[in-house]
């Protein structure tokens, strides 16, 4: 396998926590738009994705194998998580 075939696999492995950090990056405003922002929106998403990444590997590393249904649920989970800790959702 080539770098650049291995550059493709990293990225479709990270593909997932992107997206849900980018939509849950873009969605803050209108869940909670009562309350002032914290963290500005790319650090935001850089979280969120952080956290989203390391679920993934969680799920790699626990069941050998990329794909799992499981994680990409607990992916949705953690980053939901996440998502209401950054923008301290309890205060609501």
């Amino acid at each position: 396998m080539g770098p650049l075939d291995v550059f493709n696999h990293l990225l479709n492995f990270a593909a997932p926590a992107a997206a849900m950090a980018l939509l849950l990056g873009l969605s803050r405003r209108f869940i909670h738009s009562k309350a002032p922002a914290t963290l500005s929106g790319w650090l935001h998403a850089a979280v969120v994705f952080g956290v989203g990444l390391a679920t993934l590997l969680a799920g790699l590393v626990v069941w050998g194998r990329d794909g799992k249904m499981l994680t990409y649920a607990a992916l949705v989970v953690v980053c939901a998580t996440c998502q209401w800790v950054l923008v301290r959702g309890w205060k609501a």
